[in-house]
């Protein structure tokens, strides 16, 4: 068994997850784990699940490095979509980006707006368009 890297841990989860790359919260990665896995503890992960959330971390962190000089690094698919959800953030008077992450939580269940897939980005326009409309008319 020379040569065979050992098993991932739970501090190998937490080393990613608090990457200068990723920067999660314990909340964030919590809410990844569960999403990812379905599990509420990171203590409940056995070693297969521990080694699906470090695979997915790393590739989410890989993902952050290759896109360290592009304007809106995450899903590729999104970025026209990501970049009118600025302009409406913008519209409605919201300076910090964690407004519009925290509507993308409560409407989605992911944490950053970054990690939205085609539709779910086509949805938070619609909401985004809608609050704009609303603040227009009052």
């Amino acid at each position: 068994m020379a040569g065979r890297k050992p098993a991932p841990t739970l501090k190998t989860v937490w080393g990613l997850a608090k990457s200068p790359e990723l920067q999660l919260t314990s909340e964030e990665l919590h809410l990844l784990v569960a999403g990812y896995i379905g599990k509420d503890s990171l203590k409940e992960l056995n070693g297969r699940e521990i080694r699906l959330v470090v695979q997915e971390l790393q590739r989410r962190k890989d993902n952050v490095k290759r896109q360290a000089g592009e304007a809106f690094p995450g899903n590729a698919v999104t970025v026209r979509q990501r970049k009118k959800i600025t302009q409406l953030a913008e519209a409605l008077g919201w300076k910090e980006e964690k407004r519009v992450n925290g509507l993308a939580q409560k409407m989605f269940g992911v944490a950053r707006v970054e990690w939205l897939d085609y539709q779910q980005c086509s949805k938070l326009i619609e909401a985004l368009k809608a609050m704009v409309r609303r603040q227009e008319e009052e």
